[in-house]
Protein backbone atom coordinates (compact mmCIF):
# COMPACT_ATOMS: atom_id res chain seq x y z
CA UNK A 1 0.00 0.00 0.00
CA UNK A 2 2.80 2.43 0.90
CA UNK A 3 4.47 1.72 -2.44
CA UNK A 4 1.29 2.46 -4.38
CA UNK A 5 0.73 5.71 -2.44
CA UNK A 6 4.31 6.80 -3.16
CA UNK A 7 3.89 6.02 -6.87
CA UNK A 8 0.67 8.05 -6.90
CA UNK A 9 2.45 10.94 -5.21
CA UNK A 10 5.15 10.88 -7.89
CA UNK A 11 2.54 10.89 -10.66
CA UNK A 12 0.78 13.84 -9.05
CA UNK A 13 4.03 15.77 -8.87
CA UNK A 14 4.58 15.39 -12.59
CA UNK A 15 1.01 15.58 -13.88
CA UNK A 16 -0.67 18.33 -11.91
CA UNK A 17 1.94 21.03 -12.69
CA UNK A 18 1.17 20.67 -16.41
CA UNK A 19 -2.54 21.11 -15.76
CA UNK A 20 -1.97 24.16 -13.56
CA UNK A 21 0.41 25.75 -16.04
CA UNK A 22 -2.03 25.36 -18.93
CA UNK A 23 -4.81 26.91 -16.87
CA UNK A 24 -2.71 29.86 -15.73
CA UNK A 25 -0.77 30.87 -18.85
CA UNK A 26 -3.22 33.59 -19.90
CA UNK A 27 -3.89 35.07 -16.46
CA UNK A 28 -2.47 38.47 -15.63
CA UNK A 29 -0.44 38.89 -12.44
CA UNK A 30 -2.12 41.12 -9.89
CA UNK A 31 -0.30 44.48 -10.17
CA UNK A 32 -0.57 45.19 -6.43
CA UNK A 33 1.68 42.24 -5.70
CA UNK A 34 4.45 43.49 -7.97
CA UNK A 35 4.21 46.85 -6.21
CA UNK A 36 4.17 45.47 -2.69
CA UNK A 37 6.90 42.87 -3.08
CA UNK A 38 10.51 43.80 -3.81
CA UNK A 39 12.19 41.61 -6.45
CA UNK A 40 15.36 40.03 -5.11
CA UNK A 41 17.87 37.29 -5.97
CA UNK A 42 19.77 35.13 -3.48
CA UNK A 43 23.04 33.51 -4.58
CA UNK A 44 24.68 30.84 -2.44
CA UNK A 45 28.40 30.13 -1.99
CA UNK A 46 28.61 27.97 -5.12
CA UNK A 47 26.68 30.37 -7.36
CA UNK A 48 23.22 28.77 -7.30
CA UNK A 49 20.53 31.43 -7.59
CA UNK A 50 17.04 31.78 -6.15
CA UNK A 51 14.60 34.39 -7.43
CA UNK A 52 12.28 35.66 -4.73
CA UNK A 53 9.98 38.49 -3.78
CA UNK A 54 9.93 40.07 -0.32
CA UNK A 55 7.21 42.09 1.35
CA UNK A 56 8.52 44.24 4.19
CA UNK A 57 6.12 45.50 6.87
CA UNK A 58 5.88 49.17 7.79
CA UNK A 59 8.66 50.38 10.09
CA UNK A 60 10.57 47.15 9.45
CA UNK A 61 13.87 48.90 10.21
CA UNK A 62 12.96 49.47 13.87
CA UNK A 63 14.26 47.31 16.67
CA UNK A 64 10.94 45.45 16.85
CA UNK A 65 11.19 41.90 15.57
CA UNK A 66 8.44 40.93 13.11
CA UNK A 67 7.25 37.47 12.11
CA UNK A 68 7.88 36.08 8.63
CA UNK A 69 5.67 33.94 6.40
CA UNK A 70 7.32 31.71 3.81
CA UNK A 71 4.90 31.22 0.92
CA UNK A 72 5.46 28.26 -1.42
CA UNK A 73 3.58 28.69 -4.70
CA UNK A 74 1.81 26.06 -6.77
CA UNK A 75 2.89 24.82 -10.18
CA UNK A 76 1.29 27.76 -11.99
CA UNK A 77 4.07 29.87 -10.48
CA UNK A 78 6.96 27.88 -11.99
CA UNK A 79 9.35 30.05 -13.98
CA UNK A 80 12.39 32.30 -13.89
CA UNK A 81 10.82 35.77 -14.24
CA UNK A 82 10.42 36.43 -10.48
CA UNK A 83 6.77 37.31 -11.06
CA UNK A 84 4.84 34.16 -11.88
CA UNK A 85 4.96 32.91 -8.29
CA UNK A 86 1.91 35.16 -7.91
CA UNK A 87 0.05 33.63 -10.86
CA UNK A 88 -2.80 31.16 -11.23
CA UNK A 89 -4.30 31.20 -7.73
CA UNK A 90 -0.96 31.80 -6.05
CA UNK A 91 -1.93 35.44 -5.62
CA UNK A 92 -4.51 34.77 -2.91
CA UNK A 93 -2.31 34.18 0.18
CA UNK A 94 0.23 36.96 -0.60
CA UNK A 95 -2.56 39.45 -1.28
CA UNK A 96 -4.42 38.49 1.89
CA UNK A 97 -1.29 38.64 4.04
CA UNK A 98 -0.27 42.08 2.79
CA UNK A 99 -3.59 43.93 2.82
CA UNK A 100 -3.44 47.12 4.85
CA UNK A 101 -5.96 46.02 7.49
CA UNK A 102 -4.20 42.68 7.97
CA UNK A 103 -0.79 44.30 8.30
CA UNK A 104 -2.24 46.74 10.85
CA UNK A 105 -3.15 43.75 13.04
CA UNK A 106 -0.37 41.35 12.04
CA UNK A 107 2.66 43.22 10.68
CA UNK A 108 4.92 40.64 9.07
CA UNK A 109 7.42 39.90 6.34
CA UNK A 110 6.25 37.68 3.48
CA UNK A 111 8.92 35.73 1.60
CA UNK A 112 7.84 34.33 -1.79
CA UNK A 113 10.56 32.36 -3.62
CA UNK A 114 10.09 31.15 -7.19
CA UNK A 115 10.73 27.59 -8.27
CA UNK A 116 11.99 27.24 -11.87
CA UNK A 117 10.32 24.92 -14.35
CA UNK A 118 11.65 21.41 -14.24
CA UNK A 119 12.15 21.49 -10.47
CA UNK A 120 9.92 21.37 -7.41
CA UNK A 121 9.67 21.99 -3.69
CA UNK A 122 9.28 18.34 -2.79
CA UNK A 123 12.04 15.74 -3.14
CA UNK A 124 11.08 12.07 -3.19
CA UNK A 125 14.37 10.92 -1.64
CA UNK A 126 15.87 11.26 1.81
CA UNK A 127 17.42 14.66 1.09
CA UNK A 128 15.47 17.91 0.64
CA UNK A 129 15.15 19.32 -2.85
CA UNK A 130 17.72 21.80 -4.14
CA UNK A 131 15.02 24.47 -4.18
CA UNK A 132 14.21 23.93 -0.51
CA UNK A 133 17.90 24.07 0.40
CA UNK A 134 18.25 27.35 -1.50
CA UNK A 135 15.06 28.71 0.05
CA UNK A 136 16.20 27.95 3.58
CA UNK A 137 19.62 29.47 2.89
CA UNK A 138 17.90 32.62 1.63
CA UNK A 139 15.67 32.58 4.71
CA UNK A 140 18.72 32.40 7.00
CA UNK A 141 20.14 35.37 5.09
CA UNK A 142 16.94 37.35 5.69
CA UNK A 143 17.06 36.51 9.39
CA UNK A 144 20.50 38.13 9.51
CA UNK A 145 19.50 41.13 7.40
CA UNK A 146 16.25 42.16 9.10
CA UNK A 147 14.70 42.26 12.55
CA UNK A 148 12.73 39.02 12.21
CA UNK A 149 11.34 37.05 15.12
CA UNK A 150 12.96 33.65 14.68
CA UNK A 151 10.33 32.09 16.95
CA UNK A 152 7.56 33.23 14.58
CA UNK A 153 8.50 31.90 11.14
CA UNK A 154 5.59 30.21 9.35
CA UNK A 155 5.18 28.25 6.12
CA UNK A 156 2.10 28.34 3.87
CA UNK A 157 1.88 26.35 0.64
CA UNK A 158 -0.73 25.96 -2.09
CA UNK A 159 -1.10 22.85 -4.29
CA UNK A 160 2.47 21.92 -5.31
CA UNK A 161 3.50 24.37 -2.59
CA UNK A 162 1.17 22.58 -0.17
CA UNK A 163 3.12 19.43 -0.86
CA UNK A 164 6.28 21.44 -0.23
CA UNK A 165 4.89 22.87 3.02
CA UNK A 166 4.26 19.36 4.37
CA UNK A 167 7.73 18.28 3.30
CA UNK A 168 9.80 21.22 4.53
CA UNK A 169 7.95 21.31 7.85
CA UNK A 170 8.67 17.61 8.39
CA UNK A 171 12.32 17.89 7.41
CA UNK A 172 12.96 21.10 9.37
CA UNK A 173 10.28 21.30 12.10
CA UNK A 174 12.45 23.55 14.31
CA UNK A 175 12.52 26.22 11.60
CA UNK A 176 8.80 26.90 11.84
CA UNK A 177 6.25 27.89 14.44
CA UNK A 178 3.34 26.61 12.32
CA UNK A 179 2.52 25.19 8.89
CA UNK A 180 -0.53 25.70 6.65
CA UNK A 181 -0.60 23.16 3.79
CA UNK A 182 -3.46 23.82 1.37
CA UNK A 183 -4.66 21.31 -1.25
CA UNK A 184 -1.31 19.51 -1.20
CA UNK A 185 0.09 16.02 -0.69
CA UNK A 186 1.99 14.93 2.40
CA UNK A 187 3.85 11.72 3.21
CA UNK A 188 2.44 9.75 6.13
CA UNK A 189 5.94 8.35 6.72
CA UNK A 190 6.94 11.84 7.92
CA UNK A 191 4.27 12.40 10.56
CA UNK A 192 6.52 11.58 13.55
CA UNK A 193 8.48 14.78 12.85
CA UNK A 194 5.26 16.83 12.71
CA UNK A 195 3.56 15.72 15.92
CA UNK A 196 4.55 18.79 17.93
CA UNK A 197 4.19 21.37 15.14
CA UNK A 198 0.95 23.41 14.96
CA UNK A 199 -0.67 22.59 11.61
CA UNK A 200 -3.87 23.77 9.96
CA UNK A 201 -4.56 21.85 6.76
CA UNK A 202 -7.20 22.83 4.19
CA UNK A 203 -8.64 20.85 1.28
CA UNK A 204 -11.69 20.85 -0.97
CA UNK A 205 -13.80 17.69 -0.83
CA UNK A 206 -14.35 17.82 -4.61
CA UNK A 207 -10.74 18.54 -5.58
CA UNK A 208 -10.13 16.70 -8.88
CA UNK A 209 -6.51 17.81 -9.17
CA UNK A 210 -5.25 16.61 -5.78
CA UNK A 211 -7.62 14.17 -4.13
CA UNK A 212 -8.88 15.08 -0.68
CA UNK A 213 -7.91 11.56 0.40
CA UNK A 214 -4.31 12.76 0.68
CA UNK A 215 -5.27 15.31 3.33
CA UNK A 216 -7.53 12.85 5.14
CA UNK A 217 -4.73 10.28 5.33
CA UNK A 218 -2.20 12.79 6.62
CA UNK A 219 -4.51 14.15 9.30
CA UNK A 220 -5.53 10.66 10.43
CA UNK A 221 -1.88 9.56 10.60
CA UNK A 222 -0.90 12.68 12.54
CA UNK A 223 -3.69 12.21 15.06
CA UNK A 224 -2.86 8.54 15.47
CA UNK A 225 0.77 9.53 16.17
CA UNK A 226 -0.37 11.92 18.92
CA UNK A 227 -0.50 15.19 16.99
CA UNK A 228 -3.35 17.68 17.19
CA UNK A 229 -3.60 19.23 13.71
CA UNK A 230 -6.49 21.45 12.70
CA UNK A 231 -8.25 20.32 9.53
CA UNK A 232 -10.88 22.08 7.45
CA UNK A 233 -12.49 20.33 4.50
CA UNK A 234 -14.88 22.23 2.23
CA UNK A 235 -17.82 20.28 0.75
CA UNK A 236 -18.43 21.06 -2.91
CA UNK A 237 -15.10 22.90 -3.30
CA UNK A 238 -12.47 21.92 -5.83
CA UNK A 239 -8.78 22.75 -6.13
CA UNK A 240 -9.25 26.42 -5.20
CA UNK A 241 -9.77 25.74 -1.48
CA UNK A 242 -7.13 28.40 -0.76
CA UNK A 243 -9.83 31.00 -1.43
CA UNK A 244 -12.00 29.53 1.30
CA UNK A 245 -9.04 29.13 3.65
CA UNK A 246 -8.19 32.82 3.49
CA UNK A 247 -11.78 33.75 4.25
CA UNK A 248 -11.55 31.90 7.57
CA UNK A 249 -11.69 34.64 10.21
CA UNK A 250 -9.60 32.62 12.66
CA UNK A 251 -6.78 31.59 10.31
CA UNK A 252 -4.50 34.60 10.67
CA UNK A 253 -5.12 35.15 14.41
CA UNK A 254 -4.35 31.45 14.94
CA UNK A 255 -1.24 31.59 12.75
CA UNK A 256 0.37 34.69 14.22
CA UNK A 257 -0.30 33.53 17.79
CA UNK A 258 1.94 30.47 17.26
CA UNK A 259 5.47 30.66 18.63
CA UNK A 260 8.19 28.07 18.28
CA UNK A 261 9.16 26.28 21.48
CA UNK A 262 12.78 25.94 20.30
Amino acid sequence: MRTSVRILSVLILFLWPAAELRAAESKAIHPALLQRFEARVFTNAVGARLNYRLFKPAAFATETNRPLVLFLHGAAGLGDDNMRQFNGGNEVPPLALTEQDVQAKFPSFVFAPQCPRGSGWKAMGKEPSEMIRLTLAALDNLLREFHIDQRRVYVIGVSMGGHGAWDVAARFPRKFAAAVPICGVGETSQVAALVHLPIWCFHGADDRTVSVEHARRMIAALREAGGEPKYTEYPGVGHDSYRNAFREPELLPWLFARRSAW
